[in-house]
């Protein structure tokens, strides 16, 4: 049996001896497919997670591919390492238009499934035409995407844009080592590109045996976070673990008191192939669960976007 430690006894670890950053994989878009196959025979949103595995199969595509990216500012490096910024922080960073690009591809590999159904055809149809003709119009909807400005979303297009964003900015970091970025970053914000985390996962084996790390919603990177602790406050007094009765041990909503916020917690000493973004997507039920107790998300899964609640 495992032994899962304190708060306490985390805190108190040589910090040297525990991986700080785990950067992206290069088969993080086919890992993530797999999930998303394995998890949606008899889940209540079944046909859903069949459609992001294939978004998500057209991600990994597109993050083989050989793509003319701006080189690296070594200067702008040095001083977000020294001011203890990401470097690539989503709200600010100057996107390149080969995004787009990205973008086009990608709704163009969708398009070729025959399976698609005739309501996401045709959404995708009127997706590749605005992306090339209204190009101002997409750059707003990636602006409130990364914003999370959800009354000014296009909720119909938001996870096929953000996918095309998800595979630029992993494109971006995937280039980088932990040398290059901060030591110290804002709270619970990604260290490489200010993102909050999708979810979060406690992993076994090695030196990241029981240590928790949040996930990245658009890049990806996993970084160390104490457990116990919210990942949207930092208050460690009113932390409570939710699961469904007849639900997976390996999920769980990690709730706050303090913000009434919570987010997913992954253990994978229970599922050792749990996903940061296929479970959290297939775990539905626990959010609506979680919606009638009066937690809210801290924020939405990239793949699955709720209209904003009215004022």
């Amino acid at each position: 049996m495992q032994r899962i430690l304190t708060r306490g006894e985390i805190e108190t670890l040589d910090r040297t001896s525990i991986p700080r950053l785990i950067l992206p994989a290069p088969d993080i878009f086919k890992i993530r497919a797999e999930r998303l196959t394995t998890l949606a025979p008899d889940n209540p949103i079944k046909e859903y997670l069949e459609l992001i595995a294939l978004l998500s199969e057209a991600q990994q595509h597109l993050l083989e591919q050989d793509w003319d990216l701006p080189a690296l500012d070594e200067v702008a490096l040095a001083q977000a390492q020294a001011h203890g910024m990401p470097p690539f922080t989503a709200s600010t960073h100057q996107r390149d238009s080969i995004w787009r690009t990205m973008l086009s591809a990608l709704v163009a590999q969708l398009l070729q499934q025959d399976a698609l159904p005739d309501a996401i055809r045709n959404n995708l149809t009127k997706l590749a035409k605005d992306t090339a003709d209204s190009p101002d119009t997409i750059e707003q909807q990636a602006d409130a995407l990364l914003a999370q400005e959800l009354a000014n979303l296009d909720l119909a297009h938001a996870p096929f844009i953000m996918a095309a964003l998800q595979v630029y900015w992993t494109l971006l970091v995937i280039r980088l080592n932990s040398q290059q970025l901060p030591a110290s970053t804002p709270y619970g914000l990604c260290p490489c590109c200010g993102s909050q985390p999708v979810s979060t996962t406690v992993q076994m084996g090695g030196p990241k045996e029981q240590i928790r790390y949040a996930t990245c919603s658009l890049c990806a990177t996993q970084w160390h976070i104490v457990r116990v602790k919210c990942t949207h406050c930092e208050d460690t007094k009113t932390i409570a673990y939710h699961t469904l009765s007849e639900g997976s041990e390996a999920v769980k909503a990690e709730s706050c008191d303090a913000c009434q916020q919570y987010r997913k917690i992954l253990y994978l000493n229970k599922e050792q192939f749990a996903e940061a973004f296929a479970d959290d997507l297939a775990s539905l039920t626990l959010d609506i669960l979680m919606g009638e107790a009066n937690y809210f998300r801290a924020n939405n899964n990239p793949y699955f976007w709720q209209a904003a609640e009215p004022q």
